[in-house]
């Protein structure tokens, strides 16, 4: 009976989810083009508001816990586990006061109405996976971005999403990065659950009555210690959380 229902749920929010996406590309690139970063990023936020709320419609509910007060005026660098791509709008929209940005692959910065718009001109890091020098090139200037503008860069380092919620290898090649040209961040390891439920049928229908959470780990002072121990108790913390 579950799985019947998901069927015209799923259409209801395919729908909403493509109007949203189709609505704020315009508006994005007019924000941008007039009020520069301030008001692309209003536009943003309101985005991810409305690209989160979408998820409601499949009977979603969404936690995101955080009993830690995360530092200001400081990057950070925020490292999760990665499911799916529902991981990402309630990202930019709870954290939005410290200007989230993503390391993401190239791919994405071309083609989709609204995401990619974002991606390029929201201040995210694309990357060419085939690539490695201009991987490293792009992250160590983003780390140099979020250092100077004190906002925040969000990195998955297992490089793709999970499909059975078990956490792949992290690498930490990324996060050293980052560490290294944003040398006063702090680190917020988080854990994602349940995000990869949606897709359980393949996306069509999208699972329903899901209970995706976000749990906040400690932020470290990424000088606080020395890499590879600062690397093996994030992934730690964050693999520790995970439940499947």
């Amino acid at each position: 009976m579950k799985k019947i229902l998901a069927y015209p749920l799923t259409v209801i929010y395919y729908f909403f989810f493509g109007m949203v996406l189709v609505i704020f590309h315009p508006i994005q690139w007019i924000a941008f083009k007039i009020g520069g970063y301030k008001a692309h990023k209003i536009t943003v936020d309101w985005l991810n508001f409305f690209v989160t709320g979408c998820l409601y419609i499949l009977g979603t509910k969404i936690s995101f816990n955080n009993p830690y007060k995360l530092p200001k005026n400081v990057p950070l660098i925020i490292v999760s586990n990665h499911q799916s791509m529902n991981d990402i709008p309630p990202y930019f929209w709870f954290l939005r006061k410290y200007h989230p940005k993503f390391v993401s692959k190239k791919e994405l910065g071309k083609g989709i109405p609204s995401v990619s718009i974002n991606l390029r001109q929201g201040g995210s890091c694309l990357i060419d996976r085939k690539d490695s020098k201009q991987s490293i090139a792009a992250i160590l200037n983003f780390g140099k971005y979020i250092e100077k503008n004190k906002y925040s860069a969000v990195i998955f380092p297992e490089g793709t999403r999970s499909r059975d919620g078990v956490p792949k290898r992290f690498s930490e090649n990324g996060v050293k990065m980052l560490v290294k040209s944003a040398p006063s961040a702090y680190v917020v390891p988080i854990t994602i659950n349940n995000s990869w439920k949606f897709l359980k049928y393949g996306g069509f229908p999208m699972q329903i009555g899901v209970h995706l959470t976000f749990d906040v780990h400690q932020p470290i002072k990424a000088s606080s210690m020395e890499f590879n121990a600062l690397f093996k108790k994030v992934e730690t913390e964050i693999k520790s959380a995970v439940t499947i």
